[in-house]
């Protein structure tokens, strides 16, 4: 009998990891061991090792296992080898990094990454199988409360809901699991309307079930009533968006990143306004966005007028803070212990670098993953997001002999007070500020030299290869501007630009105003301005890519680059990019899907 991949998910028992933690929205410390339903395809297993669930007991304890081990599996595989979040994040426009790390895929040949299918195809439904089993076993048991029954089987849903979310976005139409323990194994794949209507139907559930974040059984970190309506404010808007009419225009700054000049010198290329058409997207068109902009806005609402619980904008010195794991603005984020050899993630490497050592001036490895010049240069002058969100100095292990060390941004304010001299060399002050420290700092146009964010600075020991850095899936301000981005389509420009201004105010930016020097008096300009006030905001947190595709204008934005980014990354694409390839691995082995994406074989 052939076993399918995607559905070959009944229980194969628990088992126990050591002690560990595993976070979720606002990353606390869940204190029992990390445990994970097995899936029967891709994990194996040590026999040895291997508790069933009723072996577990019936107790409230053995429902926070249950649970925590479809958390866990955020974590183990999905983030531990490093393919969270390169999979979601490597894919868009102000992006960039070395090409040996953007590798294949960050080139747009989505099928010549292994890693793709491990941590996004699998991953998601591996999670998806756990989930579904756990709320079987939850479900039956006798010694919970009510509610600790309903908050456990609604922290199960918002996770199905979210890794169903990931899925549909990536490859269209997917198949949507059984909840039963007996199916048949080979499911085909459902029109993305379906997929959808499954997903809202969990989040609706889930935000009867959770606690809200105000009650008194609510654990912080965990996923909450508001969490699952925050995330339904994102979904509708996700379907509005892409069933908005073709032709819908949006403005996008970008174009090349260089010039030459007649030495043959690299000059950064200035920004350019391209107003871009949306395509039609396949599977919507017999979506109303007006209703489903609706429904965003009314879910936005809720969140934010205390319907389920309380949850406020952190000051911006504060955000970015370990401290400030718990708070409520991070409505959905995942991390781990510090240097734990299994539940770890490559966050903090990928983006920071860890250092030689605890507290050193010097990164030992990592640093890669930043944002092009054509985003830095989206920002006013003063925006937090850049004068404390982007790294301006740093050093890395080998110029330590040179006393030298990398600077950003190249241009005359930040290159005399790096190096004393403006940007034609001449002589103009000796450096000040930060770079007053006696190291000589250079510029390099290329991969090395990128906006680097400080998002993931802040860890417990930045030596460690492992650090514990969470990554933020969802947060109170991709809601908010969600809510911004809603009004405006529903014709309600002052409510949409004070929302706006929530999200800019916060970041020390210049307030939005429908008249004035930055005057947003049409639709299409509060539009677009709202899509760049998400580049801005949520840079580095994988969600540029999906704005794109949502709205239509993915192929455009990503060619009106003209080839290579700053790092020399390919950004050229063409109609085969719009979905990820469905695994070959599931095609040869689910009878019930025989083609893949278009473009893909």
């Amino acid at each position: 009998m052939r076993k399918n991949n995607l559905t070959a998910t009944a229980s194969c028992g628990l088992t126990v990891k050591r002690s560990c933690r595993l976070f979720a929205a606002g990353l606390i410390a869940l204190a029992v061991s990390a445990t994970a339903l097995t899936s029967c395809s891709w994990i194996e297993e040590n026999p040895d090792s291997l508790v069933t669930a009723e072996q577990l007991g019936d107790s409230k304890e053995a429902c926070d296992q249950l649970v925590t081990g479809v958390y866990s599996k955020w974590i183990y595989d999905m983030f531990c080898w490093g393919y969270f979040p390169r999979m979601l994040e490597f894919d868009a426009d102000y992006i960039s990094g070395p090409d040996w790390l953007f590798g294949t895929f960050g080139a747009g040949n989505f099928q010549g990454e292994p890693d793709l299918t491990d941590a996004l195809w699998k991953g998601c439904y591996g999670l998806i199988g756990r989930a579904n089993t756990a709320e079987r076993y939850i479900t039956a048991m006798k010694n919970l409360t009510d509610k600790q029954r309903n908050n456990a089987i609604g922290e199960l849903r918002f996770q199905k809901a979210f890794a169903y979310f990931l899925l549909v976005r990536a490859y269209g139409e997917i198949p949507v699991q059984p909840e039963t323990e007996s199916f048949d194994r080979n499911q085909p794949r459902k029109p993305v309307t379906e997929v959808y209507n499954y997903i809202i139907a969990q989040l609706e559930s889930a935000t009867q079930l959770l606690y809200r974040n105000t009650d008194d059984g609510y654990q912080a970190g965990h996923v909450s009533a508001g969490s699952a309506a925050g995330l339904l404010a994102k979904v509708y808007a996700t379907e509005a968006a892409y069933a908005m009419p073709a032709g819908t225009q949006i403005t996008v700054r970008t174009g090349a990143p260089y010039t030459t000049d007649a030495s043959g010198n690299k000059q950064y290329a200035p920004l350019v306004e391209q107003t871009l058409s949306k395509q039609a997207v396949a599977g919507y068109e017999s979506l109303d966005p007006q209703q489903l902009w609706q429904q965003a806005a009314d879910w936005a609402q809720t969140v934010l007028d205390g319907t389920f619980g309380t949850y406020e904008l952190l000051d911006y010195s504060l955000l970015w803070k370990k401290a400030s794991a718990t708070a409520s603005e991070f409505l959905f984020s995942v991390g781990t212990v510090s240097g734990d050899a299994t539940y770890k993630t490559a966050v903090h490497t990928q983006y920071e670098g860890y250092m030689t050592a605890t507290g050193s001036d010097f990164i030992s490895s990592g640093g890669w993953t930043g944002c092009t010049r054509h985003w830095y240069d989206l920002f006013d002058h003063d925006d937090y997001r850049i004068t404390q969100g982007v790294k301006h100095r740093w050093r890395v292990y080998t110029q330590e002999a040179s006393n030298s060390g990398f600077y950003y941004p190249y241009d005359d304010e930040y290159t005399i007070m790096a190096t004393g001299r403006n940007l034609n060399g001449d002589w103009v002050k000796d450096p000040e500020g930060i770079f007053a420290d006696g190291v000589n700092y250079y510029y390099s146009a290329d991969a090395q030299c990128l906006a680097f964010t400080t998002k993931y600075m802040d860890v417990t020991d930045d030596a460690t290869a492992n650090a514990d850095a969470n990554w933020p899936f969802l947060r109170l301000a991709d809601v908010i501007l969600i809510y911004a981005e809603a009004l405006n389509e529903l014709d309600k420009p002052t409510d949409a630009l004070t929302q706006l201004n929530r999200v800019r105010t916060r970041a020390n930016a210049s307030r939005a105003s429908m008249g004035g020097k930055h005057a947003l008096a049409t639709k299409e300009a509060r539009r677009s301005a709202i899509l760049e006030e998400r580049a801005k905001e949520l840079a580095c947190e994988a969600d540029r890519r999906w704005d794109l595709i949502r709205w239509g204008i993915y192929l455009d934005a990503m060619n009106a680059i003209g080839g290579n980014d700053d790092g020399g990354v390919n950004k050229s694409r063409t109609d085969r990019n719009l979905l990820f390839p469905i695994p070959a691995q599931e095609i040869n082995t689910n009878s019930a899907i025989t083609t893949n994406n278009p473009g893909w074989n």
